[in-house]
């Protein structure tokens, strides 16, 4: 294999592994990140202290059960217990989808809330108690993007490392490669981050509502702030191999070492002892 077919080779690899990278990081992050109950509730866990989430809370129970008890919701999420409510509220309509779109079915997912409810201090008789979180229209395109990132959370990574592992290997100058990897790694996670922070504009650009902007995008935000760690990460660990990569290019040749400043005889040209 001649040098040239190798170079292009390696270049075809190389940019197919940076180009995998943003769409792994975004599937990893929601196969383990979103798909799993802990980490979401510990995630969603400090907006119950976001005013903007807690009149939201108070606006959706409104709307279910009526208005006679908006007083008293409102009230009760100034309160300490609402944080354990929210978490627990959290992981009901979890665990309520993760089983929806795991078991199959086609019917609308719902969570009760009486025991939410019944941690107010006056106790109201809510005249329905089920909340519907998920409309079974949904449902059926929620569970196959689940079984798509599934898949995709795990061997969109791996790829990624393969492919770049290979490029690196094929290439006739390694440190090159090495360099290149490392510059389309931190373009991964450059645009990564750009496009989470396009998708939170046009989330709350496209909702009907434009008094739970705020909430939305508490939530929004503290649903990807992993994906943003990730995202600066790969964008400094990259530029930082490839700084690396061309310092010990530049720097870290050995130097050839100096000659004699006159010209040395040759020896065939010197007397011999029998000669002289």
């Amino acid at each position: 294999m001649t040098s040239r077919v190798r170079g292009a080779l390696s270049a075809a690899l190389i940019a197919l592994a940076c180009l995998l990278v943003p769409f792994g990081a975004v599937a990893a992050w929601a196969a383990y990140g979103l798909a799993d109950t802990g980490r979401y509730v510990t995630t969603m866990a400090p907006l119950a202290a976001d005013p903007a989430v807690r009149d939201s809370v108070a606006d959706a129970v409104e709307d279910e059960v009526g208005e006679p008890v908006r007083p008293l919701v409102r009230s009760f999420t100034r309160t300490p217990a609402f944080g354990t409510a929210w978490d627990e509220g959290n992981r009901a309509v979890h665990q309520a989808v993760l089983r929806a779109v795991r078991d199959g079915g086609h019917h609308e997912v719902t969570v009760d809330i009486a025991p939410i409810a019944a941690r107010v201090e006056h106790r109201v008789a809510l005249p329905r108690t089920e909340i519907a979180v998920l409309p079974a229209s949904q449902l059926d395109r929620l569970r196959k993007g689940y079984d798509v990132l599934e898949v995709a959370g795990f061997w969109l990574p791996v790829s990624a490392a393969v492919l770049a592992a290979a490029g690196i290997a094929v290439a006739a100058c390694r440190r090159r490669a090495l360099t290149a990897t490392a510059l389309g790694t931190a373009l991964g996670g450059a645009l990564l981050s750009l496009a989470v922070a396009v998708g939170r504009r046009l989330t709350l650009t496209d909702l009907p509502d434009p008094v739970h902007r705020p909430a939305v995008g508490a939530v929004y935000d503290a649903l990807t702030a992993t994906l943003r760690t990730v995202s600066w990460l790969l964008v400094a660990v990259g530029l930082a191999v490839a700084l690396t990569c061309w310092l010990t290019g530049r720097y870290g040749r050995p130097r050839a070492r100096r000659g004699p400043a006159g010209p040395v005889p040759d020896p065939a040209q010197q007397p011999t002892r029998a000669q002289a």
